[in-house]
This record gives structure tokens, C-alpha cells and sequence, in this order.
């Protein structure tokens, strides 16, 4: 896995094993994982989106502890998948960073508890399949507006994005910031700290 420059975002390439009756690839690895970040991924939730192309989804994130972890592919399709860091007191704060993940490539995306998430739809339908190490709850989840001005995510021109009514109605970086929302830094690194002593 090499890390993003995001710290607690790391992207994964699988090897893909090919022959005339198709392929295999081995998506996620505990272990790989765990040697990676210092610790594993207890998956308690998996979700699969199908979405056409311009449907933008996110920026998501939920309270720390314990957050939710995500481990990302796009099973068919391609996405352009953004990685923000929305704790604050990181020395990284505000910042972004962009993966295409795509049925060529088939990278994976680990994102972290306290990072926020975002992707957008690239192909005509997009199929993505991510990891949660917890589960749907709806009052430690929250969003940022992903088309913020504050946030300067370069998102594809050409592509008309789609928002949910919920991600369309998401407070600005700002908002979120002065309203408490966000996660906090060393609250952050020492749930980390705890998930390498596990």
C-alpha cells in the first residue's frame, strides 16, 4: 500500500491474475493493511453505490471516536475518488487529494476515521463497493458541501455534478467548522494510537 499525502489515507494496487477464462485479484488484505497503517480493520458494515456518470457523492465523515473507516474499489466503471482532511489542528487541514479508481486499475482506497470522502462518477454507470468498520448512524454522520469554494476540489470539467438533496443542503467548510462538526486532530491520533494497540 503506498500512502497518500494525506496521512491516514493509503491507496492500494491489487495484482491482478489474468487468463482466457477471466481474472482474480485478491482486493483487500487484513494484513496488508496492518502493516501499512499499524493496525487493522474490524468491517462491520459493506456497501455497494451504482451510479451514472456525474453523480457526485459526499463529502462524508462521521464522529471520532469512532469514526468510520473506509476501504474503496470501484468494481465496474471509473470514479474520481477524493480523500479531504477535515480534522481539525492537522497540520494537513482543508487539504485534498484525488485517486481515479476504475475497473482498469482496480485500485483500492483505505481512508481513515476522520477524514472526509467524496467521489464523483466518471463512466456512463460507475459501481463502487466499500469497507466500513462501522456501521450506518445517522447521528455521528455528517457532511461538508462538496462543491464548497473553501474546499477547491477540482472536479472534472464537462461533467454536470448530481448531488443528493442531503449532500446539496451539507454546510460549507466554514459552517462546519464554527458549528463544532469536525473532527479533532489529537482526538483523532489517539484513536489511532488505540487501534495499533488491538
Amino acid at each position: 500500500m503506498e500512502p497518500l499525502t494525506i496521512d491516514g489515507a493509503w491507496c492500494h494496487t491489487p495484482r491482478v491474475h489474468a487468463d482466457d477464462r477471466g481474472m482474480f485479484m485478491e482486493t483487500y488484505s487484513a494484513s496488508v493493511l496492518r502493516e501499512a497503517a499499524g493496525h487493522g480493520m474490524e468491517l462491520a458494515q459493506a456497501n455497494c453505490s451504482v451510479s451514472r456518470r456525474g453523480v457526485l457523492r459526499g463529502v462524508h465523515f462521521a464522529d471520532v471516536p469512532p469514526g468510520q473507516a473506509k476501504y474503496v474499489t470501484c468494481a465496474s466503471g471509473a470514479v474520481m475518488d477524493v480523500v479531504i482532511d477535515l480534522r481539525t489542528g492537522s497540520p494537513g487541514f482543508g487539504r485534498w487529494e484525488a485517486v481515479r479508481l476504475d475497473e482498469e486499475s482496480r485500485r483500492c482506497l483505505y481512508i481513515g476515521e476522520g477524514l472526509g470522502h467524496a467521489f464523483m462518477a466518471l463512466s456512463e454507470r460507475a459501481t463502487v463497493v466499500y469497507l466500513c468498520s462501522q456501521g450506518y448512524a445517522p447521528q455521528r454522520e455528517h457532511g461538508v458541501h462538496p462543491l464548497d469554494p473553501d474546499l477547491g476540489i477540482e472536479w472534472p470539467d464537462g461533467i454536470t455534478p448530481l448531488l443528493s438533496e442531503k449532500d446539496a443542503a451539507a454546510p460549507s467548510l466554514r459552517e462546519a467548522l464554527d458549528g463544532g462538526l469536525l473532527p479533532d486532530y489529537q482526538t483523532c491520533l489517539a484513536y489511532y494510537d488505540k487501534l495499533r494497540s488491538h
